[in-house]
């Protein structure tokens, strides 16, 4: 083979796809058709020309100048495409623009992030009820299915404290709501954010109570000091 055909193939250059685009199309609505379309108008506006004919587009394509036209049509009724002026000197021209696309683009991976936040958010808050009347042993009733809904909304705790306050409240014993309530106020406002944090203050707090009241020996294999939230 021509050594200075392939160079010259090779200085021709290629496209970046965004893979996003290759995964998404389908979700934002196009077809094969289109999705292709867009892509020769890309290459077409990498090569410097920004208002391909149908014919030309029809080219590099399956299809004729007519199927060309009308796929063009669809894309800007859809807005994927827009068309913009452009002036080069004192000549007025036309060019088309895929800025439409990669915005739609955007909002789409934008939506479906938060969908998959909220999904989350939702497993997350059952697996909370559940663990609750688990603990419980007994459905909630609605004002502790309001008190949980408040925890989370407007104090803003994060399910994975609530769920720690909880075992918190079982091991102390005081298994009652107004107790995890004490427990978390107690936390927040000391600063306590996560799971690693709550360990060390609880673990601060009965090494403190330990020191403050000394048990015997014997007692202290009999029982376990914990936090009593409520006379803090």
């Amino acid at each position: 083979m021509d050594k200075e055909k392939m160079a010259e193939w090779l200085a021709q250059g290629s496209i970046a796809i965004p893979k996003l685009l290759l995964q998404h199309y389908k979700r934002l609505g196009l077809t094969e058709v289109e999705f292709m379309l867009l892509l020769h108008l890309h290459a077409f506006m990498e090569e410097g020309v920004w208002f391909p004919t149908p014919d030309e587009l029809a080219e590099r394509m399956t299809l004729t100048p007519a199927q060309c036209m009308e796929a063009l049509r669809k894309l800007l009724q859809k807005g994927f495409v827009s068309i913009e002026e452009q002036v080069d000197g004192a000549i007025l021209s036309e060019k088309y623009s895929l800025k439409p696309l990669w915005e739609k683009l955007v909002h789409h991976l934008i939506s479906e992030s938060m969908n998959e936040h909220k999904k989350e958010r939702q497993e997350e808050e059952q697996s909370l009820y559940t663990m609750f009347e688990q603990e419980f042993g007994r459905p909630l009733s609605p004002f502790e299915c309001e008190t949980l809904t408040m925890w989370m909304d407007q104090d803003g705790h994060d399910p994975a404290i609530i769920k720690a306050a909880l075992r918190e409240a079982v091991l102390s014993g005081k298994l009652n709501f107004r107790y995890i309530d004490r427990i978390l106020f107690e936390w927040k406002k000391n600063g306590v954010r996560t799971i690693e944090q709550a360990k060390d203050y609880g673990q601060k707090f009965r090494k403190h109570q330990s020191k403050a009241k000394p048990v015997s020996q014997e007692e202290h294999r009999q029982t376990v000091t914990f936090y009593n939230w409520l006379e803090s």
